[in-house]
This record gives C-alpha cells, sequence and structure tokens, in this order.
C-alpha cells in the first residue's frame, strides 16, 4: 500500500512564491515539487542546527544555530 508522506508546508505557499518570482502561471506540479525541495533543504537545515545545539550543550536550538545551519545554502 502507497502512503503519501504529510507535509508540513502548505501547497497555496509554493504557489504564491513562485508568483512572487515572477511566474504567470504555476502547476500544480510544480508547486508540490518546490515544497518537496524546500522540506528537504528545510529537514537537513534544522538536523544541522540540532547538533550544533547539541555540541554546545544545549538542548535549545537558537536562531544563531539556524543561520550558521542554513550557511550552505546562501547564494545571495
Amino acid at each position: 500500500m502507497y502512503f503519501m508522506k504529510s507535509s508540513e508546508l502548505g501547497l497555496s505557499a509554493m504557489y504564491r512564491i513562485l508568483k512572487k518570482a515572477g511566474a504567470e502561471r504555476v502547476s500544480d506540479e510544480s508547486a508540490d515539487e518546490l515544497r518537496r525541495v524546500i522540506e528537504e533543504i528545510a529537514d537537513s537545515i534544522a538536523k544541522n542546527a540540532v547538533d550544533m545545539a547539541s555540541h554546545a550543550s544545549r538542548k535549545t536550538v537558537k536562531g544563531e544555530d539556524v543561520k550558521l545551519a542554513s550557511k550552505p545554502f546562501n547564494k545571495f
């Protein structure tokens, strides 16, 4: 039996992001793929941020952990 993974991010937000980027029309497939890619990147950043907090002997993940963990994804 096939189970679809539940998403943390809303599909309507993906349409808005693509429209805001200049798309005249947005396919369902493109919005769904953007959501998948963003969630994959967010998962990686979150795991790295948790590792950084743990390495600093903290249970709380701070903004600086997330900022540092996201550096490899920042191109701008």
